[in-house]
């Protein structure tokens, strides 16, 4: 199997949940009686449960084939805390031995849960009740989901992306009365992590907040699928039939085309030339605290041979209308272009590196990029790290970060050696 991968999660329209993914992820080539023998230690470190009973099969969705990974428990669970189904969840991965990856997945995914539930109802993480988010189904879930990527080996050499994810609409009864769909719990978590969601297509809960947990933890949203050859499908079939369209989570797993990563972004630009310099240095400086990824000035001429600025901000999809109503705010400009593009990326990963001036230890983060080989291609500190440092002991800044990239260097091609 390539070791430069892609998984894409399309959940666009039927949206997601715990039982789609483990379905599609079953469906992917993860073998039947293994996940159902790994979820199924569950019931060891829950208390309240009388039985359980995991069923995988084959069904049809609007005449769709799709993997169905259904959970029948008898338990009691309604006053079930957060932090019990955590700690289920911790003692059922060291039970089943998995990767540090597949541990550090599952956590995130339950402290994802439990926050935004914590948040909604104004209470600790301690003290939080789960409510039906407290029975089994979550703890299978979420297990069965790190178990099934451990397995497919998607924790390593693996980009994972998501389409936005439709959450439905109308409302519906649960144990705290009738509430909108979505559910103030799947706004939150997908809030948390910035990921973009679709009303409907149809008056129906499409995503649950165990599902959408899940899914920010487990991929970047893309608007459309990138350059792949795919060579495996699985589709995850949801519990209902809907008239509508079939009720499937697909999963496509392929390999990269493109020798090179990825991403897709807004491009947002604005004619500008009756703005000072103050006021353009301040948006700039405001823009990149909120969460632009770059902005560029590119002087121009504009009507009557006025000279004037190009502001140009590199933007995600999902914030660009926040950032367009900022730079509108800010400069004045009347309107601004959208261009939505890809564009080619190294990847990149950062750690701290310690240094020492005179028996003097600071930390400073390093950035280092990667291409898909693996090869180093550059070792950059950060700036503002390094200006903090030069500043505080004194010292030019041209030093402070060689330094820094000499210690990161040394570091980094020590571990390729061993």
């Amino acid at each position: 199997m390539s070791k430069d991968r892609v998984l894409i999660i399309d959940c666009q329209f039927a949206g997601i949940s715990g039982d789609m993914v483990l379905g599609a992820l079953v469906d992917l080539g993860v073998n039947d009686n293994e996940i159902r023998d790994a979820v199924s230690i569950s019931q060891n470190y829950l208390k309240g449960i009388k039985s359980l009973d995991i069923e995988i099969k084959d069904v049809k969705r609007k005449g769709f084939r799709a993997k169905r990974f259904e959970v029948k428990a008898q338990e009691d669970y309604e006053h079930r805390k957060g932090i019990e189904v955590k700690e289920a969840i911790i003692k059922c991965i060291d039970d089943l031995n998995l990767k540090a990856d597949a541990k550090i997945f599952a956590l995130n995914v339950i402290d994802t849960l439990i926050n935004a539930e914590a948040k909604i109802h104004g209470e600790s993480v301690e003290d939080v009740h789960l409510h039906e988010l407290g029975s089994v189904d979550t703890v299978v879930d979420i297990i069965g989901t790190a178990f099934c990527l451990d397995s497919l080996d998607l924790f390593k050499n693996t980009k994972i992306y998501s389409t936005p994810v439709a959450v439905g609409g109308g409302t519906f009864r649960s144990l705290e009365g009738i509430l909108s769909i979505p559910p103030p719990a799947v706004i939150e978590i997908l809030k948390s992590k910035t990921f973009p969601m679709i009303g409907g297509p149809i008056n129906a809960e499409l995503c649950t907040p165990t599902g959408a947990s899940i899914l920010v933890n487990m991929a970047e949203s893309i608007n459309y699928y990138p350059p792949i050859k795919p060579y495996s499908i699985g589709h995850g079939a949801g519990s209902k039939d809907f008239e509508e369209f079939p009720n499937i989570l697909y999963m496509t797993l392929g390999e990269k085309i493109s020798e090179l990563f990825s991403d897709e972004v807004s491009l947002i630009e604005s004619n500008v030339d009756d703005v000072t310099g103050e006021i353009i240095g301040y948006t700039i400086d405001k823009l990149m605290r909120e969460g632009a990824k770059n902005v560029s000035i590119i002087p121009i001429y504009t009507k009557n041979n006025r000279p004037g600025q190009i502001i140009q901000i590199i933007s995600d999809h999902n914030k660009v209308e926040y950032l367009s109503k900022i730079l509108m705010e800010e400069t004045g400009t009347l309107g601004v272009r959208i261009i939505p593009c890809r564009r080619h990326i190294l990847l990149r990963d950062f750690f701290n590196v310690k240094i020492k001036f005179d028996e003097v230890e600071r930390v400073i983060k390093v950035k280092v990029a990667k291409n898909s080989d693996g090869k180093i291609i550059r070792i950059k500190p950060e700036y503002e790290d390094a200006k903090k440092i030069a500043n505080e002991l004194g010292l030019p800044l041209r030093e402070v970060l060689f330094i820094a990239e000499e210690r990161a260097r040394k570091i980094l091609f020590e571990d390729l050696k061993d």
